[in-house]
């Protein structure tokens, strides 16, 4: 949901001012990608990263536009591939044992009947080939996440504040992946971003307007460990991403969707450490950003430390794109490590 319509309606209503949160500190997009296909409407909304271990420079970003489907992107920021694919949301993957990229999307083509449209990637032409759309259960599909910590795992993560994780197996060219339900949690109201935390199978999910929720590994039951305050989280709560460290330090980064920010947070305390924004620079700043991504290996020598990715709502004259950071940036504006 956009803040921008949210802050519209309560002028509209005699409201005069928005919530603003912390100041933030400021760093500048290295790069971004060309802007999606579809033009004056709310559709790019979330990246995921596949980094080239043999080649980082030569490294893949695909990236959801949730009104026609999905792009491949190089780190220059060029279009691979697109496959319309329809109106998918939140796009994850993961690299299998047996070097299968497997991509898959939280699909809204059915706004009663949540699914999961699922692909391989081939990472040397960047193309997509669809596997098949696994159904995920009633609702509407809205976030999405996966998880290799035990065996491979997607949540689906419906509109409603449902949450259904489901166990994934026969990755198979020309079929449909088998999925198996293996816990229902909830959140009290609309939730999007989610992200895995590998290390030990720890789940969070942001609650756009409550916050961010904590689940164990297999527990159905959370806890609100971030909540809108209008300081770090300004509503609404969106993409979440973790840079890992050791067995279980490291950061949380959340989209404060509000007021154009993004919060870090210490793990595993969830201790809010400040607040970072993408500024105008060689490139756009980045606002009203939905979908994040976040991987700490190098890059190459723009990204030696990582790389950042975020979506951009505003990116005029030009329909909305993804903005590319690097992560030692962020790390310096911080003082982090």
């Amino acid at each position: 949901m956009r803040m921008s319509i949210i802050a519209a309606a309560a002028l509209l209503a005699g409201c005069a001012t928005t919530p603003t949160g912390l100041p933030p500190v400021s760093v500048t997009a290295t790069g971004e990608t060309r802007p999606v296909g579809t033009v004056n409407e709310d559709a790019a909304d979330d990246p995921a990263i596949w980094r080239n271990a043999a080649d980082p420079a030569q490294s893949l970003i695909v990236a959801t536009d949730k009104k026609a489907g999905l792009y491949v992107y190089g780190l220059d920021g060029e279009i691979h591939s697109f496959t319309d694919a329809g109106a998918v949301n939140n796009v994850d993957l993961v690299t299998l044992d047996d070097g299968t990229v497997f991509v898959a999307a939280s699909d809204r083509i059915d706004p009663v009947n949540s699914h999961i449209s699922t692909f391989t990637l081939d990472t040397g032409s960047g193309e997509l080939t669809p596997l098949g759309r696994i159904p995920s259960g009633a609702g509407e599909g809205y976030g999405f996440c996966m998880s290799q910590h035990g065996s491979l795992s997607a949540l689906a993560v419906i509109k409603d504040g449902t949450l259904r994780e489901y166990r994934i197996a026969n990755v198979t060219p020309g079929e449909t992946p088998r999925a198996e339900l293996v816990r229902e949690m909830s959140v009290p109201s609309q939730p999007e971003g989610c992200v895995f935390d590998e290390r030990d199978g720890t789940l969070y999910v942001g609650e756009e307007v409550g916050g961010i929720w904590r689940f164990r590994d297999g527990e159905t039951t959370g806890e609100l460990v971030a909540p809108i305050d209008n300081q770090y989280l300004v509503a609404d709560v969106e993409g979440l991403a973790i840079a890992p460290a050791g067995v279980d330090g490291g950061y949380l980064i959340a989209s404060s969707q509000g007021d154009n920010a993004y919060a870090v947070f210490r793990l595993p305390d969830m201790t809010p450490l400040g607040r970072f924004a993408i500024g105008a620079g060689t490139f756009g700043a980045a606002e009203e950003t939905d979908g994040i991504a976040l991987n700490t290996a190098s890059f190459g020598p723009d990204y030696p430390a990582g790389l950042f990715i975020a979506q951009d709502g505003v990116n005029p004259p030009d329909a909305q794109n993804f903005k590319l950071v690097s992560w030692a940036q962020v790390l310096a504006a911080m003082g982090l490590r």
